[in-house]
């Protein structure tokens, strides 16, 4: 049997790429835990500290303002430090792999890539290639 990439070794969510081979339990467990959030907009203070202490980048190969707003908002309201790298100034446009700009990230001790990208897969990609203390969710990729 072939192990999900999305789940560490006890069977947690590690990275969040793709809603197949998820469980209706890890799947009501998301929605859940996503539920309680609900009323925060609403609340005088809008912060948790829930993942205070983590830095998130957003690495958005893929122009999408309401996306990428959307989880720089969600990231900042959990108490995240949060980089939204602008990919049209890095150094992938000058030809700089995929693979080394996560590499290069991962040296700044980052603990979780947020990634939209054009190329189907490459989410996936990013998540087998990143060290074990980092999660990967998958923004949107080619047709996801």
């Amino acid at each position: 049997m072939t192990q999900n990439l999305q789940l560490n070794s006890e069977g947690k969510l590690k990275h969040f790429l793709t809603l197949e081979g998820l469980s209706k339990e890890l799947l009501t467990e998301i929605l859940d835990t996503a539920e309680s959030f609900v009323g925060m907009s609403d609340s005088q203070v809008k912060k948790v500290p829930l993942l205070r202490g983590k830095t998130i980048v957003n690495l958005f190969f893929e122009n999408s303002t309401r996306t990428r707003t959307t989880f720089e908002l969600a990231a900042t309201r959990l108490s995240a430090d949060v980089l939204s790298m602008n990919i049209a100034t890095s150094a992938t446009s000058k030809g700089e792999s995929l693979l080394d700009t996560i590499r290069n990230l991962e040296a700044m001790f980052v603990d979780m890539f947020v990634v939209r990208h054009a190329i189907s897969g490459d989410a996936h990609f990013i998540a087998q290639h990143t060290a074990p203390h980092i999660s990967v969710i998958n923004a949107g990729d080619g047709q996801h």
